[in-house]
């Protein structure tokens, strides 16, 4: 008789679109140190104490102090092949949408096609090896940047455009630089075909620095299709139920930069999803953060309570928020569907146990996820 899959073992195997993780967090502590000692840069810890800090803006010092020691076009490849590694290892991602920040590593003499190409090399082997699609957001940091730097960024992407290079973002402090502040580079990306986002509302700022009417910006000067974070929002219950009769795709970073912080923000997942808004789970820095896409969702739902029917949701709701090609999203959808049904039909319906180890994994192997 064929062994049934426990609640785990289910949520691990459920194929996921990671559409919020950033690629300078998501390099491994080892291939850190390995990079900038070849590359001369002095980090100030070793590995295994390397991805320590005391608060959100610490956290922030820590990714940008780490993206200095990635400088080579083989760092960048080396980087974005194992994120993806890492995500079909540990969760089934079957398609990602990477953040990655050109300003973090201009300053090492890496320039932006040396980034992109870099980057898009690993990702494309990442695909042969683990049939996971990707695409790349270029994205600007408002604790460290000025509005003049976002128009550069679109400088460099329309000088040297790539066809995995899909749209832009926006992350950083939000009290540094409200959405309305990058208003000409947004209308700008908007007319040159890009797809446009920004973190928005995220629960490290407070309500004065990140107050729900930053989503209305975002939506309607900004043109945002798809906003990261969101969680102050639910302050205003109007902004809320407007966001989600629209259907806005918000994707969720599972797991805080500050362990307080964890619990609450599971919270307000839960509530964001229970008032009918349009989540999609994700990482966001999974490397730094001690988490994965598999950690995160079996997280989640201990946290909620949730079962077959909200993974489900949760899971096409990934791939209807992607920005892949309309006949691409089709097809993964089709897949999806699929994988969940014969995923569904295998579960023990008795075995609710979560295990929510971090080094846990389910997933099948190389070219097999979600088939």
């Amino acid at each position: 008789m064929r062994a049934m899959l426990s609640l785990s073992d289910y949520l691990d195997l459920v194929p996921k679109v990671e559409l919020h993780c950033h690629i300078a967090g998501a390099v491994r502590a080892t291939t850190l140190v390995e990079m900038a000692t070849a590359n001369g840069v002095h980090l100030p810890r070793p590995a295994e104490t390397l991805y320590r800090w005391q608060d959100f803006y610490g956290f922030l010092e820590v990714l940008r102090l780490g993206a200095l020691a990635v400088k080579r076009r083989e760092d960048f490849s080396r980087i974005a092949y194992e994120c993806v590694e890492d995500m079909h290892r540990h969760g089934n991602v079957r398609h990602v949408e990477i953040f990655f920040n050109p300003h973090y590593y201009t300053p090492n003499g890496a320039t932006y096609p040396l980034v992109v190409d870099g980057l898009a090399e690993g990702l494309e082997h990442a695909e042969r090896d683990f049939g996971v699609s990707s695409l790349m957001i270029a994205c600007i940091d408002r604790s460290v940047c000025l509005p003049s730097e976002a128009l550069q960024m679109l400088d460099w992407m329309a000088e040297y455009p790539h066809p995995r290079v899909v749209g832009i973002g926006l992350d950083g402090a939000e009290r540094a630089g409200p959405p309305l502040v990058w208003l000409e580079a947004w209308r700008r990306a908007g007319r040159a075909g890009y797809r446009r986002t920004a973190h928005v509302c995220e629960d490290n700022q407070t309500l004065f620095e990140g107050p729900p009417q930053h989503i209305t910006h975002c939506r309607d000067a900004l043109g945002c299709d798809r906003l990261d974070h969101g969680y102050n929002m639910l302050a205003d219950p109007d902004i809320t139920a407007r966001m989600a009769r629209d259907g806005t795709p918000f994707t969720m970073a599972c797991w805080s930069s500050i362990p307080p912080n964890r619990a609450p923000r599971r919270d307000r997942i839960q509530r964001m999803f229970s008032a009918g808004l349009n989540i999609v789970l994700g990482t966001d820095d999974p490397t730094m953060f001690e988490t994965n896409m598999g950690h995160c969702w079996r997280t989640v739902f201990q946290h909620t309570g949730w079962g077959v029917a909200e993974a489900r949701q949760l899971s096409l709701a990934g791939v209807q928020a992607s920005w892949l090609p309309e006949e691409q999203r089709s097809a993964l959808h089709a897949e999806f569907t699929e994988a969940l049904d014969r995923l569904g039909a295998a579960l023990d319906p008795n075995d609710r146990t979560l295990d929510l180890s971090v080094e846990r994994s389910r997933a099948p192997m190389p070219r097999d996820a979600g088939r």
